[in-house]
């Protein structure tokens, strides 16, 4: 069978840095590939490419069994290509329905018709059994919610590829199983679907095959079902990984705290936050996008100033 998509020999510098060398991908119809890589292996140049946002130095992009080069967005999408893209790039002061729409406005005559927007948002929402209210304003949704709203407008375009980047870093549970019917609705309808994350045990359960780079280079491919964890992680560092779980801080507990924070606050986002940091010590901060672990960070390097 024909592949749906076939990227060969993909090359791109910035300022003679070499951010892809001889990458390359293929995508068939009715099927998820996951495009695997650690940070900076360009996985998100690759896809920006693809979709026009970037121009690429070498290589050939076929699509449908035509060979096309697209210039922006605009002409992607109008080919049948969409992606949701890992950063959100979203109006605040828009209503939801009218972020969903940008460049696809409903219109009656000369006039944007924001109800039949509202209305064909909500049979959107349905599909993916999310609460939205249509007529909201983005900025006063969660970020996981903001990011259903971007996964929506892909879908809204009946695209033939879409792309995932990094969907569900916002999503919770509940919000990722809602997802994963999606996109196997996408797949049954014979839509090709790109999905790159680094959480390995989404890939098992939503991907047919695995695409991996390297420092800007292809790989290879696995058949999911086929292989391991340790499999994909082996071809995406270069070498067996072994990880064993860690039993004991190394760090002494009379050790001198070197940075003591106590009831840290500003507005809604950051809220009474107390931590100690010793020396020698690395502290994780864990949560949810917009759970205000950025914010904390801004406080204390002084980009914000604290009510408390």
């Amino acid at each position: 069978m024909e592949a749906l998509l076939s990227m060969k020999n993909i090359k791109k510098s910035f300022s003679g840095v070499a951010a892809l060398k001889n990458a390359e991908l293929d995508l068939y119809k009715g099927e998820v590939v996951a495009l695997m890589g650690e940070n900076g292996a360009g996985k998100s140049t690759l896809m920006k490419i693809l979709t026009g946002i970037y121009s690429k130095d070498e290589g050939t992009i076929h699509f449908e069994g035509k060979e096309v080069e697209y210039k922006n967005v605009s002409e992607s999408e109008a080919a049948g290509i969409a992606i949701v893209h890992q950063e959100l790039n979203m109006m605040n002061d828009l209503t939801v329905a009218q972020n969903l729409f940008i460049g696809q406005e409903r219109m009656n005559g000369f006039f944007i018709d924001d109800k039949k927007m509202e209305k064909d948002a909500e049979e959107l929402f349905k599909k993916l059994n999310v609460d939205i209210k249509p007529g909201a304003k983005i900025g006063e949704l969660t970020v996981g919610k903001q990011q259903m709203v971007e996964i929506a407008k892909a879908i809204s375009t009946n695209a033939k590829v879409i792309v995932f980047d990094e969907p569900t870093a916002a999503l919770s549970n509940s919000e990722i199983e809602e997802l994963f019917k999606v996109i196997r609705d996408l797949r049954e309808k014979g839509a090709g679907i790109i999905y790159i994350s680094h959480r390995m045990d989404e890939i098992n359960v939503i991907s047919d095959r695995v695409t991996v780079m390297r420092d800007g280079e292809y790989v290879g491919t696995l058949i999911t079902k086929d292989c391991t964890k340790d499999d994909i992680i082996k071809l995406m560092v270069g070498r067996t990984v072994f990880m064993e779980p860690k039993t004991q801080s190394a760090v002494p507990k009379d050790a001198e705290v070197v940075l003591k924070c106590e009831n840290l606050s500003r507005g809604k986002a950051v809220k009474d936050v107390s931590f100690e940091l010793k020396k020698g010590e690395i502290l994780g901060f864990s949560g949810l996008m917009g759970a205000g672990r950025t914010e904390v960070a801004r406080l204390l390097f002084g980009a914000d100033k604290r009510d408390s």
